[in-house]
This record gives C-alpha cells, structure tokens and sequence, in this order.
C-alpha cells in the first residue's frame, strides 16, 4: 500500500530534474551542511553530545534499543562519530531522492557505496558502516535557538524513526543492520526541499577526514549564498566553535583547520575563501562544487493533512 506521504513525495519528486551523471553525485541536509556528529568516538558511557555555533545550539542523543532477549530497552548503540557516519547520511540521503520514499532498501547498496568512494571492500569496512548507520538509527537529534537571555526554542527529531537489527547468536558479536529503514515523514519531507547535492568524487578523496567533510559540505551550502559584492566574515572563534571538536587551544585549531581547508580546496577548487590573517576567514560569492546546470530543482515546501 503507497502511503500518503510516498504519494506526495512522487509527485514532488518528479518535478526534480536529476542529470545524467546523477549518479555522481551524494546529497546532504542543509541543516547538516552547518552542525556536525563528532569527530572520534565518544564513548559509550557519553548519552548526549552538543555543540553551540553562536546562538544556536546542536544534540545529538542515543536512544536506548530493545532487546528481544531480555525484553528490555537495554542495549547503548552508542553515537555516531567520524567520517564513516558522515558519508552513510549522505548514502541514506542520495537513496531516499533516488526510490522516491522514506521507506528505503539498503542491504544490497554498502559494498557496491564503499566501492563508489574508494575505500577498501572488505567485510571490517562494511561492518564499520553499518554500525554507524545502526548508530544513526538510535540517535535523536536537537536544535535550540536563544535569541534572548531567558528565551530558547528547542526543536527534536530523528533522521530514521524505524529500523531493522538482527541478534547474533554469539552473545560477544556486535548488534547486526538488517535491510530497511524508515526515515521520519518530518526529515524526509524537508530532505525532498533541502537537499544540497555533493560531487561524489570529491567526497572520495576527503572520505577518511571528517573535518574535510564538514568544511566541504559547510562551504558548498553556504559560498553559492554569499552575496555578489558583499562578501561575508566568519571570526576563529566562531569556527573553534563549528568545527573545533577536542581542541581546546585555539592555536592548535588554527594549524589543522588551515591544514585541512586547503586539502579540501583541492577538491572544490573554485570556493573563494581567503584568510584574513589572525581574525577569520572572507566567504565570498563561489559557484557551487556542483554546476547549477546538474543541480537538482526541488518543487515549494510542501505539508501533509492529517
């Protein structure tokens, strides 16, 4: 039976004008284009980790997993973190445009992903994946805004509101991803007018640096934005606080995230940001890494009636 929500979701979907080349090409939520997972694994002891950008302020939660055996919520699959996370969203995402449907197949698409990007294809690879999608799974995400001393607007969704696991019979193995997902109406919906698409290549070459990936889908939402003639300034302290996960001296910070901006402008190459030296960065006015001529063109906002 075709829901309401995958009806519209055709209909929104072929207004999209996808290129021959599309499959080149990976996507990812605007809003995760600007608040990141962390960079390493924070342990399982770790139920909620935040970052703040200005007056806004990222979460990510793990939710508790029911265990079958015990009949209990008492299995931590633990946060996502790393690349591995970051390039699943973005596998996810690219599946979900491509099947028209929040309900989406994904057993039979990791090797044939892991092989697109070029990493090893190896069973320690996939199972790597899929762990972190299982991570992704079991997480809760929270944004909350205080323009104002006394004031906060918190919004909470999930990414996946619905997933398989298989138990495997030796009590030592990890918990295994089985082969659909449900992603929730909310974030699907907002995907179907968000999506900002990423060269898949590039992404391969960036595919084992988790803050090249950040900086890369940071820059490739926001440069094409910038106003023509009026370029826009972004301080240290400001990306210390984007982009600065485990660093706690900002001249430490400094080094990597020149380091790592300038491997990430071998990739996206026509990105016009210039340093200003000791104070922050100049966004100016960039065509995105992907032509406008390939990009794809989302219908207005739409809602369901309930």
């Amino acid at each position: 039976m075709i829901t309401r929500v995958q009806k519209i979701a055709k209909q929104a979907y072929d207004n999209i004008v996808l290129p021959s080349e599309h499959n080149e090409l990976l996507f990812q939520h605007a809003i995760l284009c600007q608040v990141y997972l962390p960079y390493r694994d924070p342990g399982n002891e770790v139920k909620i980790w935040e970052r703040r950008q200005g007056k806004a302020c990222f979460a990510i939660h793990t939710t508790p997993v029911f265990n079958p055996q015990t009949h209990k919520y008492d299995i931590n699959m633990g946060l996502p973190f790393g690349p591995k996370a970051r390039l699943v969203l973005t596998h996810i995402n690219t599946l979900a445009l491509q099947q028209r449907t929040p309900l989406i197949e994904v057993a039979e698409t990791f090797s044939s992903f892991v092989t697109s990007l070029g990493l090893p294809r190896n069973g320690k690879q996939i199972a790597s994946i899929k762990n972190q999608l299982a991570r992704l799974a079991a997480s809760m995400i929270s944004v909350a805004f205080s323009p104002q001393p006394r004031y906060a607007f918190q919004a909470d969704s999930k990414i996946i509101k619905g997933f398989d696991l298989t138990f495997p019979k030796e009590d030592n193995q990890r918990v295994v991803w089985n082969n659909t997902i449900a992603l929730s109406e909310d974030y699907f919906q907002s995907l179907m007018n968000h999506a900002v698409p990423l060269d898949k290549r590039h992404l391969s070459v960036l595919a084992n640096n988790a803050m090249a990936l950040d900086i890369y889908v940071w820059l490739a939402q926001r440069l094409h934005r910038v106003e023509q003639g009026k370029p826009e300034f972004v301080h240290w302290q400001g990306l210390k606080d984007q982009f600065g996960d485990g660093y706690d001296r900002i001249d430490n910070f400094k080094a990597i995230f020149r380091h790592t901006l300038s491997l990430v402008l071998t990739q996206y190459n026509s990105a016009k940001i210039e340093e200003d030296k000791n104070k922050g960065f100049i966004l100016k006015c960039s065509p995105p890494p992907v032509p406008p001529k390939t990009m794809i063109h989302l219908p207005e906002p739409f809602k369901i009636k309930n």
